[in-house]
């Protein structure tokens, strides 16, 4: 009776475990729901935007947010060189953006000037490397 009693509980710890053990850290730091406010931030740090557009049904977009904005290395190169900002694309700022750059698909990823001009821009999932290229030559960093 005891081991019908735990197989149970050793099915779920076995399950979980996995899940538990990772680590990603706490991920680029974005600023939400306000286009007007990250303008300002870029500007008065003289630094360009990061910006993600995603819907809240989109898949590779949960993707996006769960693997690859919580690299490490990924983490540590936007937070330092971004103003990082990520708004749904189908709401408020998320939408007049998306509207304006004419987005193909979620999730839509640029980077733009301080003044909102597009530097760069990519349609999709991309993995931690992917990601990293992207912002590294959109900024001309070797």
């Amino acid at each position: 009776m005891r081991r019908l009693l735990l197989l149970p509980l050793v099915m779920v710890f076995a399950l979980l475990l996995p899940r538990c053990s990772v680590d990603r850290g706490p991920g680029i730091t974005f600023i939400e729901n306000s286009w007007t406010d990250a303008l300002a931030k870029a500007k008065a740090a003289h630094k360009p935007i990061f910006l993600d557009i995603y819907a809240s049904w989109c898949g590779p977009c949960k993707k996006l947010k769960r693997e690859t904005f919580t690299d490490k290395a990924v983490t540590d190169y936007f937070n330092a060189n971004f103003i990082n900002v990520s708004l749904n694309g189908e709401e408020g700022d998320g939408a007049m953006l998306a509207r304006q750059y004419r987005i193909q698909g979620y999730p839509s990823l640029f980077v733009v000037d301080e003044n909102g001009a597009v530097l760069s821009a990519s349609v999709g999932y991309q993995d931690a490397s992917d990601l990293l290229q992207f912002g590294k030559s959109a900024r001309k960093d070797k």
